[in-house]
């Protein structure tokens, strides 16, 4: 489904990805693991179009992206989930939810609502209250919904359990295995690697915006140097 090929990316004179290449198959969970500045979030960006590589290569679904505006890439099936929510503050949930349908033609944007409401109920319960005015559980919810109404075969969700707390944590990484079981891919970047790679189905390990390691998520879990780096063991 998604190839990415020796991408090197710069912010400035800054070289923040150093030739990455990895895969995401149709149907799996994905997870980028590693330290803050490793160059995950980068990666997001990256496919998302928010960044293009100086050099490399990124293909979706057989077809070429790298360098493509954002907008493109969304039609494509490609959606991203971005750190730290941003979502709308001044503007409702709802309103939240449709601009995720923005470049929607169909017919069906109100069902897709109602399939939101119903897998976030809180979101219904507040589907008139200024976004800015949720909890952070209440706004990533919000955030990943967005995400969804754009009915995306591809999601790319960074660091969805940021500053939760434990028991909306468990929820979140559940809501993400039911959304995979429904049909959407998913590549997942996460700082934790635990609850990461419990879910996930493959794992690459990001050091200085280089891939380290790779392999089934169950390996890297097994793996006593990724235990002793990331996984508190």
């Amino acid at each position: 489904m998604l190839e990415v090929q020796d991408i090197n990316v710069y912010y400035g004179a800054i070289h923040a990805l150093k030739g990455v290449s990895l895969e995401v198959k149709e149907g799996e969970i994905v997870s980028l693991i590693g330290a803050n500045g490793a160059g995950k979030s980068t990666i997001l960006k990256t496919l998302s179009g928010l960044l293009k590589p100086r050099s490399g290569a990124i293909q979706f679904m057989g077809k070429a992206i790298a360098g493509l505006p954002a907008q493109e890439i969304v039609k494509m099936g490609i959606s991203h989930c971005p750190e730290g929510r941003r979502v709308f503050a001044n503007m409702t949930v709802e309103e939240n939810l449709e601009l995720g349908a923005y470049l929607r033609k169909d017919n069906e944007i109100k069902s897709d609502l109602e399939k939101v409401y119903q897998r976030f109920p809180r979101l219904l319960e507040r589907r008139k209250q200024l976004a800015g005015t949720l909890s952070g559980g209440e706004q990533q919810m919000l955030a990943i919904g967005r995400a969804l109404m754009s009915r995306p075969k591809l999601l790319l969700l960074d660091e969805p359990s940021m500053g939760l707390a434990p028991l909306l944590v468990q929820e979140i990484f559940r809501i993400i295995q039911e959304i995979n079981k429904g049909g959407t891919t998913v590549l997942l970047v996460e700082q934790n690697a635990n609850q990461a790679l419990k879910i996930a189905h493959r794992a690459y390990v990001l050091e200085t915006g280089k891939i380290v390691l790779s392999g089934s998520a169950q390996e890297l879990a097994e793996s006593d140097d990724i235990r002793k780096a990331y996984l508190g063991a």
